[in-house]
């Protein structure tokens, strides 16, 4: 056996792909294929690596009347952490489904289900993730679940979504300890109604502290048109309502509708 054919044989047994292998060496892919191919012969400082890589001695790799790769050293136990890094090779599926493998798994990974550091798919999991359901620590998708998170609903530590809820949030629905949107709820509120232990609104706010045009607070109300401090009575309803239809544009009809359905 040929030192090109040893080289591909231990390669496949590791589900490496060419272009994988030569980024662990810090070669060319074209050099991995000619390696394979016995055109050209890998240098000194390769072969050392090679040999680490595949866990076998020089002897196996240079004398082509050995057949059998020899271990340098023990099997050791296989940790938790070397089932993760083999389970993380290189996988796809040969089945395709809208154009694309129905799973795959490695480093740059595009399929129906994506797992990878770079994954792209209908379900994506990755540190960088895109897809329709996204799940990763940078995440983009129509539901996207991530530490900063991008999604028409979104949930991470920093959001932004039309639906967005998030330690810091931004959205048209925004839910936060800080949270910025048309509609927002959080310990520090900000919106055109907002709602929290410090809600600043453009219209109406309602919590410990609250800063509008309408304004109802528990400890402090401050309202340009209407201020109310504890609890509203059926007989202050009407009033805040028709002002509201008087004031907030047709547009804002959904936002204005929610405050409405939680003060009456």
């Amino acid at each position: 056996m040929t030192l090109g054919e040893k080289i591909a044989k231990q390669r496949k047994e590791l589900n490496y792909t060419q272009e994988q292998l030569a980024d662990i060496l810090g070669v060319s892919r074209q050099s991995i294929s000619k390696w394979e191919s016995d055109i050209a012969y890998p240098e000194t400082d390769k072969l050392i690596k090679m040999g680490k890589l595949f866990d076998c001695s020089m002897d196996y790799l240079l004398n082509e009347d050995i057949t059998e790769k020899q271990d340098i050293k023990p099997k050791e136990t296989e940790t938790l952490w070397d089932k993760i890094k083999k389970q993380f090779h290189e996988r796809k599926s040969e089945k395709m489904i809208f154009g694309m493998p129905l799973y795959h798994i490695g480093r740059n990974a595009h399929g129906f289900f994506a797992v990878g550091f770079k994954a792209r798919g209908v379900f994506s999991i990755g540190l960088m993730s895109r897809g329709i359901f996204s799940l990763g620590l940078l995440s983009l998708g129509i539901i996207s679940i991530g530490i900063l998170s991008l999604g028409l609903i979104s949930a991470g530590t920093f959001s932004l979504g039309l639906l967005a809820v998030g330690s810091i949030a931004l959205g048209l629905f925004a839910a936060g300890a800080i949270s910025v949107g048309l509609v927002s709820f959080g310990a520090l509120s900000v919106g055109c109604f907002s709602s929290g232990a410090l809600a600043i609104g453009k219209y109406a706010a309602v919590g410990d502290h609250a800063h509008a045009m309408i304004a109802i607070g528990q400890t402090v109300a401050d309202g340009s048109v209407y201020s109310h401090i504890g609890d509203l009575t059926t007989a202050d309803i009407p009033t805040i309502v028709e002002w509201l239809d008087a004031n907030v544009p047709s547009w804002l009809g959904w936002a204005k509708g929610i405050f409405k359905f939680f003060i009456q």
